[in-house]
C-alpha cells in the first residue's frame, strides 16, 4: 500500500514539509488506541533468533533507524513501532541552529536517491535530553556535531558537551565528523585531529560510572589510505566501532536532473560503495571492531550483501522513504529463514 498510493502522494510535496507532514501524522495515529499495537503487528518480526548482541548491547534486530530522521528525538517511541531493533538520534549539537537556508532537500526519483544539505538541523542537545527522558524501553543511539560556527580548533569542547548531556539517556554515542554540509567539518576526519577527538571522549568515558560505547561515523569518500588510518585510529582509541557510511559527495552515474545541488547524497547509488567499504574495513582490520552497515540499502538483498561483506548491524534512511516500513519486516523475515 505504500508505494502504490502513500508514497506517489507524499512524492507531489516538498520533500522537507512532508517529512514534518510524516511526523505529525504518525504522532497523531499512535495517540489512537491501539494503533501501536496495529503498526507493530503489520510491520515488527519478533523473535529471539533476531537478537544480536553488538558492543556490549542487546539489540532485539539488527535493522535499525539511520540518524537524520528523527534529528531531534521527537518520535523514537513511535517510529520503533515500524519494526526497527534500534533508533539513532541526531545529529545534535550544544547550541539550537537552524541549519542551512531552504531549499535544502531534494529526491532524485529516476535514481531512487535524496540529495540534502541540512547543515545539522537541530533544536539543541539539552531539548532532545528533556524528550530521552521519557523513553521506556527504545535502544537508543546519540549521533553527535559540532555547531556550524564553532571552529575546528574548539570542536572537542562541542562533542565533550552532547556526549555529557546524553550520557544517561542513549545507549551508545555516534561522532560524526563525516557530513559534508557542516563547512570544514570533514577536515576532522583526518587522522591527527580525529584521534584527538575520540581519545577525549573516550577519557570522559573512562570517567564515567559505567562506559558507553562510541562509534565513529565515516564518509564513503575516503580512500584505501585513509580507511586504514580509521582502522589505526579505532585500534588506538578503543572505541567501539564503526558506522559505514555517511553520505557522499560523489555524482557518479547518476540519472536525476537535479543532480548538481549540492550537498550528501544517499540511495540507492551508494549501495555499492558502501559495501565496498564495510568489506575493506572488516577484512583489513580482520573483524577486529563491529561495524554499522548503512548505505543504499532498499532490498533485501542489499541489507544481507552487507551483513556479508561484515556488518553486524544495518540501518536504513533513504531505503524506509523509498520503499516503506514493509523493507524492516522483509529484511527481518529474510534473516530468520537464513538462520
Amino acid at each position: 500500500m505504500y508505494k502504490i498510493i502513500i508514497r506517489p502522494i507524499l512524492f507531489w510535496f516538498d520533500p522537507e514539509q512532508v517529512h514534518h507532514f510524516t511526523f505529525a501524522a504518525i504522532r497523531f495515529l499512535s495517540k489512537i488506541p491501539a494503533m501501536s499495537w496495529f503498526f507493530k503487528q503489520l510491520y515488527a518480526v519478533e523473535d529471539k533468533r533476531l537478537e544480536r548482541e553488538v558492543f556490549g548491547l542487546k539489540f532485539k534486530n539488527p535493522v535499525g533507524l539511520a540518524a537524520g530522521f528523527d534529528k531531534d528525538a521527537k518520535l523514537y517511541k513511535e517510529l520503533s513501532h515500524f519494526g526497527f531493533g534500534f533508533i539513532e538520534i541526531g545529529t545534535l549539537t550544544p547550541k539550537a541552529q537552524d541549519g542551512n537556508p531552504k531549499k535544502r532537500l531534494f529526491r532524485l526519483k529516476e535514481d531512487s536517491a535524496i540529495i540534502n544539505r541540512m547543515g545539522f538541523n537541530n533544536g539543541g542537545v539539552d531539548a532532545a535530553v528533556l524528550r530521552l527522558q521519557r523513553n521506556n524501553g527504545v535502544l537508543i543511539g546519540g549521533n553527535i556535531g559540532k555547531n556550524k560556527l564553532t571552529l575546528n580548533e574548539e570542536a572537542t569542547s562541542d562533542y565533550e558537551y552532547c556526549f555529557a548531556a546524553l550520557y544517561d539517556h542513549v545507549d551508545y554515542f555516534v561522532v560524526n565528523v563525516s557530513s559534508p554540509n557542516t563547512p570544514n567539518l570533514r577536515a576532522l576526519q583526518e587522522k591527527e585531529p580525529l584521534t584527538a577527538l575520540l581519545q577525549t571522549l573516550q577519557n570522559q568515558n573512562k570517567a564515567m560510572s559505567k562506559q558507553k560505547p562510541i562509534l565513529l561515523k565515516i564518509a564513503p569518500d575516503l580512500s584505501d589510505e585513509q580507511l586504514l588510518d580509521i582502522i589505526d585510529i579505532v585500534a588506538e582509541t578503543q572505541i567501539a566501532g564503526v558506522i559505514a557510511t555517511n553520505t557522499t559527495i560523489s555524482r557518479e552515474g547518476l540519472q536525476s536532473e537535479n543532480q548538481s545541488e549540492m550537498g550528501g547524497l544517499s540511495g540507492k547509488p551508494l549501495t555499492k560503495r558502501a559495501t565496498e567499504v564495510i568489506r575493506f574495513l572488516s577484512e583489513k582490520s580482520n573483524k577486529a571492531f563491529p561495524i554499522i552497515g548503512v548505505g543504499g540499502i532498499h532490498t533485501v538483498e542489499d541489507a544481507i550483501e552487507k551483513l556479508e561483506a561484515g556488518a553486524s548491524l544495518l540501518q536504513l534512511y533513504t531505503g524506509f522513504i523509498y520503499e516503506g516500513p514493509a523493507l524492516i519486516k522483509a529484511i527481518n523475515k529474510q534473516l530468520l529463514k537464513n538462520n
